[in-house]
């Protein structure tokens, strides 16, 4: 990723060659083996089981509790914000099935979910992926392009460990943000307004 917040390049990412679309009942129904999976269009990716960092997790509880005080202060019906690879599908025929860090899930969207499984279905109004060093270039690129592909309106790439946010939104250029800087997320996100430090540091 351009702007300084490439990991290191990992070899463990292998986007598999199957030969017919997988759906996701499919994905979740292979052997627990250790490794992490999701689906773009269809084909399976997976990798190796990412062991999360101190730094990783400090990003995610600090962006989570950001989110959720902002939603506690929204009038009802309320979205929710779920973390810690939240399993979201974005499409269907061909599924596009992810882990998020961070997601919010608009009021609509959560209105609709059933217990016919616990993955969210719909569009999030807002994807976090906070970087680890055995992302790639290739896998984190892949993911912003299936969340605008879907439609989401805003996603935020962290690195926790450059300390910097980037913000994608539909038909925009991206845009870097420093912990110096405040960032705002209208029209979803009536009234937000953060400064990025806060989403580094607890307290």
């Amino acid at each position: 990723m351009s702007m300084g917040l490439a990991p290191p390049m990992n070899s463990s990412f292998v986007p598999i060659a199957s030969p017919r679309r997988m759906t996701t009942e499919e994905m979740l129904a292979l052997p627990d083996d250790g490794k992490d999976r999701w689906l773009i269009n269809g084909e399976l990716r997976e990798k190796p089981m990412t062991i999360r960092n101190r730094f990783h997790s400090d990003a995610m509880v600090c962006v989570s509790s950001v989110l959720k005080n902002w939603r506690d202060q929204q009038s009802a019906p309320r979205g929710k914000v779920y973390c810690g690879e939240a399993g979201v599908r974005l499409h269907r025929n061909p599924d596009v099935t992810v882990g998020v860090d961070v997601v919010y899930v608009p009021p609509e969207v959560v209105t609709v979910q059933t217990d016919a499984t616990t993955l969210i279905d719909g569009i999030p109004s807002l994807v976090v992926e906070i970087l680890s060093p055995s992302d790639t270039v290739e896998e984190i690129n892949e993911k912003i392009a299936a969340y605008r592909t879907a439609g989401v309106p805003h996603i935020w790439v962290i690195d926790p460990y450059q300390r910097v946010l980037v913000v994608h939104r539909p038909n925009e250029v991206p845009v870097l943000f420093n912990p110096k800087q405040e960032i705002t997320a209208e029209p979803q996100f009536p009234e937000f307004r953060t400064s990025v430090a806060k989403l580094f540091e607890q307290g």
